[in-house]
C-alpha cells in the first residue's frame, strides 16, 4: 500500500466492530483536532479565528481542524471540500454556521436524514439518522482552495474516519475535490478505477469490492452555486433520495 505521506501512513485497522466504534470515532477525533501537519492552513484558520468577522465579533472561534458528524451507524457518508472560515472554524462542526450549511442540512431534512433544517450552531441539536458528514481537508484554506499536497496529507484523516464507519453504502461528493480524494483514497488502499470517472452532478459509480458501495456526485452547496442557480433544492433532493434508495433505506 503506497503511504499518503512519510510523516502520516495510512491506517490499516479494518476491525471496528458495534461495541469500539464510537471509541475509535472519539479517537479520530482528536486526532483529527490535534493534526499540525499543515502549517499555511493552520496559520490561516488561527489568523481568522482571532480576526474575526465583523458579524461575530464577540463569538469564541473554534480555530483549529475539523473532525466528522453524524450517525455512527451510517449507511451513507456526505464528503465536503474544507471547513468554511466563518463556517465549520468558528462553529467546529462540518457544514455548520453559513449559507451552505443550511442549504444542505435543508435537503437532508427533507429526505430524513436530518432532524431539523438548519445547522446555525455546535449545540442546536441536530442529528443525522443514516448519515455522516466529514471534508476532504479539514482546516479552512484560503480563498477556499487546499493545495494538492494538504489534500494529500490530509487523506489520512478521511481513510480513519471511514474505517470507523463500517455501515456505509453510498458515499456522496459534494463536489469534485471530494469526488476526486474518494477516488485517490480507494487508491490508496489498492483499489484503482479505470477509466477514471469524471465528477458530475448525478453521476453515478458502483464501485469495486465485497460492500458494493456507491458514489454519487453532487454539487457542492456553496453560495456561487446556489445563487446561480447551478444547485438548486430539487436537485440535492433528487440525489439524497437517490442515495437513500441505493443504500437500502426506507424513502421519505
Amino acid at each position: 500500500m503506497k503511504p499518503v505521506s512519510p510523516d502520516l501512513p495510512l491506517a490499516t485497522d479494518t476491525t471496528v466492530g458495534p461495541v469500539t466504534r464510537p471509541t475509535a470515532l472519539a479517537h479520530v477525533h482528536h486526532t483529527v483536532v490535534s493534526c499540525k501537519q499543515c502549517p499555511r492552513l493552520r496559520a490561516y484558520c488561527t489568523q481568522v479565528a482571532r480576526e474575526k468577522k465583523r458579524a461575530h465579533r464577540d463569538e469564541t472561534y473554534w480555530g483549529k481542524p475539523v473532525p466528522g458528524f453524524g450517525d455512527p451507524d451510517a449507511r451513507v457518508l456526505l464528503v465536503g471540500l474544507a471547513p468554511a472560515a466563518h463556517g465549520a472554524n468558528r462553529t467546529g462542526r462540518v457544514f455548520t454556521g453559513d449559507g451552505s450549511g443550511d442549504f444542505l442540512m435543508a435537503a437532508l431534512h427533507r429526505t430524513g436524514f436530518a432532524s431539523i433544517p438548519t445547522s446555525q450552531r455546535a449545540d442546536d441539536g441536530l442529528r443525522l439518522d443514516g448519515a455522516y458528514i466529514l471534508a476532504a481537508v479539514r482546516c479552512a484554506p484560503p480563498d477556499n482552495m487546499p493545495s494538492p499536497d494538504e489534500r494529500a496529507r490530509c487523506l489520512v484523516h478521511l481513510d480513519a474516519e471511514t474505517r470507523a464507519l463500517p455501515h456505509v453504502r453510498v458515499v456522496v461528493a459534494l463536489g469534485k475535490v471530494a469526488f476526486d480524494a474518494w477516488l485517490q483514497l480507494l487508491q490508496h488502499r489498492g483499489t484503482r478505477i479505470r477509466p477514471k470517472p469524471v465528477f458530475g452532478h448525478g453521476v453515478t459509480v458502483r464501485l469495486p469490492g465485497p460492500a458494493g458501495c456507491v458514489l454519487l456526485g453532487c454539487y457542492h452547496p456553496s453560495r456561487q452555486n446556489t445563487n446561480t442557480g447551478t444547485l438548486t433544492p430539487p436537485m440535492m433532493t433528487t440525489v439524497f433520495r437517490r442515495a437513500r434508495r441505493l443504500a437500502g433505506l426506507r424513502t421519505t
